[in-house]
């Protein structure tokens, strides 16, 4: 999927009196923010899957079963091995609870979690149509990232960093003075969140396995915001 960027920047003309000690000479303070808008390109899934039984290991067969089915068909989403993280399991007795009489074991229950990582965020639909087929219980949460996050990353910080010191140059001009050295810097923040219905694209995709004469599900696609803040402080020179 292609990978669609743009850049906002943040221009608060503020003062910002960083959590440092300021210098005795002219100087100035200021902040430089920065955001990337990306779209995200991989989907981490992360899924849930029980089963009850008369006996523990009746359940725990049960569970193991639908998380063999799922793993043998990843190959058809390019997913391997190292993307799919499938080692939980637990198991609980199921007891039922009357008054004045003595707990009865109704059946054993075993759960498992897994989390699959999806490169290619177009199969997303597709991939969790086959993961009820096999009888996955549950699509506990998705997770959408760009796989290049790093990259992005530091873009920000660099467009943070120019916002102040364009910032600095500015308003020094504006009462006759030119930016000195630089006496402290201080990262305020460097992360990244998602944005909900910032853009006007959406997955629109219908699985093989399912009715063609079902409509594809939609699921509207949110923007990831990467963004930086940080604080300078100049000297002054007149």
């Amino acid at each position: 999927m292609k990978l669609f960027t743009c850049v906002v920047l943040l221009t608060f003309s503020t003062f910002n009196f960083a959590n440092t000690s300021l210098p005795n000479n002219r100087h100035i303070s200021v902040t430089g923010d920065a955001q990337i808008l990306a779209m995200p390109d991989i989907a981490v899934i992360h899924l849930h899957v029980e089963s009850e039984q008369k006996t523990s290991l009746d359940a725990k067969k049960d569970v193991d079963e639908r998380v063999n089915n799922l793993l043998d068909g990843l190959a058809d989403f390019a997913v391997d091995e190292e993307n799919v993280s499938a080692s939980n399991i637990s198991t609980e007795v199921r007891r039922t609870y009357n008054r004045g009489e003595q707990d009865k074991i109704e059946g054993y229950i075993a759960r498992r979690t897994l989390k699959v990582t999806l490169k290619d965020i177009d199969k997303l639909n597709a991939f969790m149509d086959f993961t009820l087929k096999v009888k996955i219980n549950a699509i506990r949460n998705i997770e959408l990232k760009s796989s290049n996050e790093k990259q992005l990353q530091q873009e920000v910080n660099a467009l943070a960093v120019n916002n102040a010191k364009s910032k600095g140059k500015s308003l020094a001009n504006a009462f006759d003075a030119e930016l000195g050295p630089i006496y402290s810097i201080n990262e305020n923040s460097n992360q990244s969140h998602h944005r909900y219905g910032a853009n006007n694209e959406g997955y629109k995709m219908r699985s093989s396995m399912a009715d063609s004469s079902a409509k594809p599900g939609r699921y509207l696609q949110e923007s990831i915001v990467f963004s930086a803040s940080i604080s300078v402080v100049f000297d002054l020179e007149l």
